[in-house]
């Protein structure tokens, strides 16, 4: 089975440090320990290379931009690259690539799936998702919110390296982490006036520079806010990194919000949340909030706790549970731990993947997509 990835903008310095763009890279590392796997991108040096796992990733120089929007480069070669592909797999349903690659998979009768990161734009007056054989979500809520048919919907989830983000025993944790991009919705502005005194908030992660006002003035906000309390920015961490940032962390918190401090409302705000799988690998106790898809991955009261968002009282009183008592927080982090081995790894969102690509690969498989 020959599978090809596409995705609208490379993960890292290259492109954008999202959980959007970190997702086709990670699931494609993993499915290429069963298939023939590639993953294309976008960026300014064209070229093929194998990552450090191994995986094939050929990145397109664009002609252009859609819109002038980085998620949608146009770039003839996408069609070449499709070439020989039993499935193609694109992510962001409504960048331009997707669009590009799911017009020629349908006139060469390749099997088509998508995977949607929240992006959003016009469907082609339904004719977008109609095109589609089937739709692999990241979550239920997922699903729901963007109105894919249940009928060719398969809730694959997403995951974490249980090798690369695990917990070191006998190691000492301290503070509070953040890990994701620095926008408003993220909550990181409610989080910093809810840190308990004498207690240390790392937050890592980017935002700012390739954003409008007034979010590209955020960070800013967030320097301001966190004068004369216990916080570091070390900015964007590197991939090696990651996994010492989350087994030496005592909490992590996620504390998203559907209306930002600017006033702007958020239909979606969190798809699944990678950074919180990660921490549930490294052993370590999850705050988030209450809304989206985290109630699917975060189990209350088990393997951390859920808020309301934006209340920054109750994210200070269970931030400061959970620093006080620590035999809660290591049976809190055993237990996210235990959940996602359980469910949420790489390797078994791969195999729901691969499960839905033999399905239209049988014989008399029927697609549901025109």
């Amino acid at each position: 089975m020959r599978i090809v990835h596409v995705a609208p903008t490379p993960f890292g310095a290259a492109g954008l440090f999202g959980g959007g763009e970190r997702y086709p890279v990670e699931l494609v590392r993993a499915l290429a320990r069963h298939a023939d796997v590639d993953l294309v991108a976008f960026g300014p040096r064209a070229g093929v290379v194998r990552d450090p796992s191994g995986v094939r990733v050929r990145t397109l120089r664009p002609v252009g931009y859609g819109r002038g929007h980085p998620v949608h480069p146009l770039a003839p070669q996408l069609l070449w690259a499709l070439d020989r592909a039993d499935v193609v797999h694109t992510h962001h349903t409504r960048s331009a690539p997707s669009r590009v690659a799911a017009l020629a998979a349908r006139l060469r009768g390749q099997r088509l799936v998508t995977t949607d990161h929240g992006l959003g734009g016009g469907g082609w007056l339904g004719l977008l998702p109609a095109l589609f054989d089937r739709f692999l979500t990241v979550s239920r809520f997922s699903a729901d919110v963007l109105g894919v048919p249940a009928d060719r919907t398969r809730v694959v989830y997403g995951g974490a390296d249980p090798q690369r983000f695990a917990p070191e025993p006998g190691l000492s944790r301290d503070g509070v982490l953040f890990v994701g991009r620095l926008t408003p919705h993220k909550g990181v502005d409610r989080l910093i006036p809810a840190l308990p005194e004498g207690a240390r908030l790392t937050v890592a992660g980017t935002g700012g520079h390739d954003a409008r006002p007034p979010e590209r003035d955020y960070p800013l906000l967030l320097r301001r806010l966190a004068r004369g309390r216990d916080v570091v920015f070390p900015g964007a961490v590197a991939e090696s990194a990651l996994p010492g940032l989350h087994r030496g962390a005592a909490v992590f918190v996620l504390p998203t919000v559907k209306q930002d401090c600017y006033g702007r409302r958020f239909a979606i705000s969190e798809l699944l949340g990678l950074s919180v799988l990660e921490a549930m690998a490294s052993g370590t106790p999850v705050i988030a909030s209450r809304l989206d898809a985290l109630p699917e991955v975060v189990r209350d009261g088990e393997t951390g706790f859920l808020v309301t968002p934006g209340d920054v009282d109750e994210l200070r009183d269970r931030i400061a549970q959970l620093l006080g008592d620590r035999a809660l927080a290591a049976r809190m982090g055993r237990n996210g731990r235990e959940l996602l081995l359980a469910r949420f790894t790489w390797d078994a969102c791969a195999q729901r993947c691969l499960a839905a690509y033999e399905e239209l690969l049988a014989p008399g498989a029927h697609t549901g997509a025109v």
